[in-house]
């Protein structure tokens, strides 16, 4: 069902050392990717390009969810100090998974990729995440299970009455109080979809 292939730059690279990177014009620190081994690398590649960058926009749900239609993706990876500008004008989308910097692209992809594939048709149930944070811009509810007491810690009464309106009436409010206080963003973003 998924088939992951991976292509390194440098088999593409010219020259005895295979080198896949080179000082940036103008000045500066670090070595930046070159365009050529890229280039030649994406030529064989089939579906959307997609670039891994602390500077692309943030990476979201929606995005999983749209990404998990297409038939082909290829993450672009990089390293160093980043990548030549004009690569940016081989592919479709950029990318960010937060705002940090990782040493290089190999686990953004993985992230974006793992985010991908949960939403393929058989990967998993589909109920698995119709409800997943993020699905109507809330985060998820508390969740419990057994012991129901554990500590003097207890699950709350609502989730064992077997009453599934007043659960379900529990679970948004929770969803939404969650939310409020650790993503108010995405409250914001939610009633400005409305």
């Amino acid at each position: 069902m998924i088939n992951i292939e991976i292509i390194d730059f440098r088999n593409f690279a010219y020259g005895k050392q295979k080198k896949v990177d080179d000082e940036i014009y103008g000045g500066g620190s670090g070595m930046l990717l070159k365009i050529e081994p890229i280039d030649l690398a994406l030529e064989n590649t089939k579906g959307k390009r997609i670039l891994l960058s602390p500077q692309g926009k943030p990476f979201t749900q929606d995005d999983a969810l749209k990404l998990s239609k297409e038939e082909n993706l290829t993450f672009i990876c990089g390293r160093y100090e980043g990548f030549d500008e004009r690569i940016r004008n081989l592919i479709d989308e950029e990318y960010s998974i937060g705002d940090y910097v990782l040493t290089g692209g190999e686990l953004a992809s993985m992230v974006i990729a793992d985010s991908t594939i949960r939403l393929i048709p058989g990967v998993i149930k589909e109920e698995s995440y119709k409800n997943d944070s993020f699905q109507n811009n809330l985060l998820d509810y508390p969740q419990y299970t057994r012991p129901a007491t554990y500590k003097n810690m207890n699950v709350p009464e609502v989730l064992l009455n077997g009453n599934h309106k007043e659960i379900k009436q529990w679970r948004e409010q929770k969803a939404y109080e969650k939310t409020l206080k650790n993503r108010p963003d995405l409250i914001e973003r939610k009633n400005n979809a409305k």
